[in-house]
């Protein structure tokens, strides 16, 4: 019975060395190692995330390129003035990036529409404008340059006693004109919207001198001009 008794003790002896943490391990370091290999696997098998530059995100203007940003809805056109068609009209708050320059006031840009010019007035720009080029080809467009201005009437009445003449000058309206010039002794002394059809100023004349007007309608395209009148006192 004694052999048999010491076979069954050594048995279980076996049995519970199986089950043992390696030597120097507690219990606790060895549930701590499973786990943390169970999320090292996990993690080797996980998708990393997109990072912030990934293919989709828009790439950054360049540092300190000229830029324009608009406060209300703009025409951008295919030239400089309102005779160009437009091309796009950009939104509020979008920028897009300045290529050129045309003096005095305008800016062209470029759109996804393509390159278009907008008037200054209407643009905020931004970043470094000094390195835009200056433009001095103007963009042709269809149509020509306005009809020659006819002269509906011209007055003069002179004030003898200040020297002074109160000229009056009226022609009529064309359709394709951006505006007029008011030219007085090869000088242009005014320029006046599209769609004015008189002109007015008081000038000093003495007896005997004499002052020559005449009006020139101009757009994109070109500019023609009335007869020359001549008005003295």
């Amino acid at each position: 019975m004694k052999p048999y008794c010491s076979l069954l003790i050594l048995a279980a002896l076996l049995l519970s060395s199986c089950n043992m943490p390696e030597a120097g391990a507690t219990p606790d370091t060895a549930v701590s190692t499973a786990a943390a290999q169970t999320i090292e696997a996990a993690l080797a098998n996980q998708t990393p995330l997109a990072s912030a530059t990934a293919a989709g995100t828009a790439s950054p203007s360049a540092e300190g390129a000229a830029s324009a940003s608009f406060e209300d809805v703009t025409n951008c056109r295919t030239g400089p003035g309102v005779n160009y068609p437009p091309v796009t009209q950009i939104q509020p708050g979008v920028s897009v990036e300045i290529v050129g320059f045309f003096p005095p006031n305008f800016w062209i840009v470029k759109t996804d529409q393509g390159e278009c010019w907008v008037a200054g007035q209407f643009v905020t720009p931004a970043g470094d404008t000094s390195a835009v080029p200056t433009v001095s080809a103007v963009p042709t467009i269809e149509g020509g340059a306005p009809e020659n201005v006819s002269l509906q009437k011209w007055d003069i009445f002179c004030n003898y006693e200040t020297n002074e003449a109160n000229i009056t000058i009226a022609w009529a309206d064309k359709e394709e004109e951006s505006g007029y010039r008011v030219v007085r002794n090869d000088i242009i002394v005014a320029e006046l919207a599209a769609n004015t059809t008189e002109f007015k100023e008081t000038i000093t004349l003495l007896a005997g001198q004499t002052a020559g007007y005449y009006i020139i309608a101009f757009n994109a395209a070109g500019a023609t001009s009335s007869k020359t009148i001549s008005m003295g006192c």
